[in-house]
């Protein structure tokens, strides 16, 4: 009798369960796809999701729906992978003390930052890292919508750049001062001990009317000790002294052109790309940090800043996206794409520099940055086809992140 009552039982639970997982499927139809920046796109193609995993992707002849799977009509919309942001901060008011916010807060400051403009992970690179382990549980359970996050927690610098101090005075928030190379290695090893992805350390510190730049000795023993662990480090360079600095201690990332010292010259580009250093250019920040559009501005623009970009990626460098919202507040990511445009990036490079570069930078490149069979289901929906126009890589319409619609245009 028992056996007679559990094998129906069984059967149901069965069939329960694969209820559940047919609804759980997602298919984006009729779309323009680009799979990556290097591979033709599909015209007329079709996407099928399964338990955040892309199952199938090809012509929309060719693609079975699944009958219970939630379809999103993408007829005359671009899809791509899911957009990187490798340069921000988890620092806006709205995201600190996280342990007093709701939900609701956090995820709304998160979509007007990160997730309507398409990008479902982010490196967050200059935080409180306690608050940030925070916020990136509350995606992870399912409490928040939010992108992935990685973070380097608090930064490494030998004097606290000044226009840093009120902040982090106002918002009672203690970032200690390096001193020593045992101490700072000691420092990295608890971080990352503690949950941080990556190091972040200021080899040009703006101070009043100059540029600190740090002990290359210093900034050695900070890049030696995490990349022990595996970890990539990231150095905000301030000017070309910086940027040598950084070349000198072994630095991955730098997170910023420079807006002093003119061009880079071909000699430092050939250290730069000889050194597989990757790059954030970070563009619309100068534009905000010298407050608009006057003849300036635009000067240094064109004598200074795109010229770093073009040389670098001209000789082959490796561009990441990035912006620095967080610290800035211009959140709209249109501007940026215009500038890269006129550095001379192709589409297909600032494509990469928000999909496939990431990915391969931060060691995930088997599992993200693309759209295949097998990848993460991180998708980004656009209206149109930045391949036209740059600024259609910030016009999105939906942004999905593990299968899961974490944003959608009202």
């Amino acid at each position: 009798m028992r056996i007679r009552l559990a094998l129906p039982l069984c059967l149901f639970s069965i069939l329960f369960a694969c209820g559940l997982s047919r609804a759980s499927d997602l298919a984006l139809v009729g779309a323009k796809i680009y799979p990556s920046p290097k591979e033709s796109p599909i015209e007329n193609g079709s996407i099928i999701v399964h338990d955040a995993r892309i199952v199938a992707v090809g012509s929309s002849a060719t693609i079975k729906i699944p009958r219970d799977a939630k379809v999103i009509d993408c007829k005359d919309l671009v899809v791509m992978a899911g957009f990187w942001n490798s340069h921000v901060h988890i620092m806006t008011p709205g995201l600190l003390h996280a342990e007093r916010l709701s939900s609701e807060q956090i995820a709304s400051q998160l979509e007007e930052m990160f997730t309507r403009w398409g990008f479902t992970t982010v490196f967050d690179i200059a935080s409180v890292l306690e608050n940030t382990k925070l916020i990136r549980r509350r995606i992870e359970n399912g409490e928040v919508k939010g992108p992935r996050i990685f973070t380097v927690g608090e930064p490494f610098w030998t004097k606290t750049p000044i226009y840093v101090k009120d902040f982090l005075q106002a918002n009672h928030i203690s970032i200690l001062e390096v001193e020593s190379p045992a101490q700072a290695a000691e420092r990295v090893r608890e971080q990352i001990h503690d949950g941080a992805d990556g190091i972040k350390i200021f080899v040009g510190s703006v101070q009043a009317n100059t540029i600190l730049i740090m002990p290359v000795d210093l900034a050695k023993a900070i890049v030696a000790e995490a990349h022990r662990a595996g970890k990539p480090v990231f150095a905000h360079p301030g000017n070309q002294e910086g940027v040598e600095a950084a070349l000198q201690s072994g630095v991955d990332i730098l997170a910023h052109t420079t807006p002093e010292g003119g061009p880079w010259p071909a000699s430092m580009v050939e250290r730069l790309t000889s050194a597989h250093m990757a790059l954030i250019p970070t563009l619309t920040l100068w534009h905000v940090e010298f407050r608009g559009d006057s003849p300036a501005f635009e000067k240094g623009m064109n004598s200074t800043l795109l010229p770093q970009l073009r040389a670098y990626s001209e000789a082959g460098g490796q561009i990441l996206f990035g912006t620095d919202v967080g610290y800035i507040e211009q959140f709209d990511t249109s501007e940026e794409f215009v500038w890269m445009s006129r550095a001379g990036m192709s589409f297909q490079q600032i494509l990469a520099s928000l999909t496939t570069n990431p990915a391969q930078r931060f060691g995930v490149a088997n599992h993200s940055g693309r759209i295949a069979k097998g990848m993460d289901a991180d998708l980004v929906v656009l209206g149109s086809d930045p391949a036209q126009d740059a600024t259609a890589f910030s016009k999105v319409r939906h942004t999905i992140r593990g299968g899961k619609l974490i944003y959608s245009a009202k």
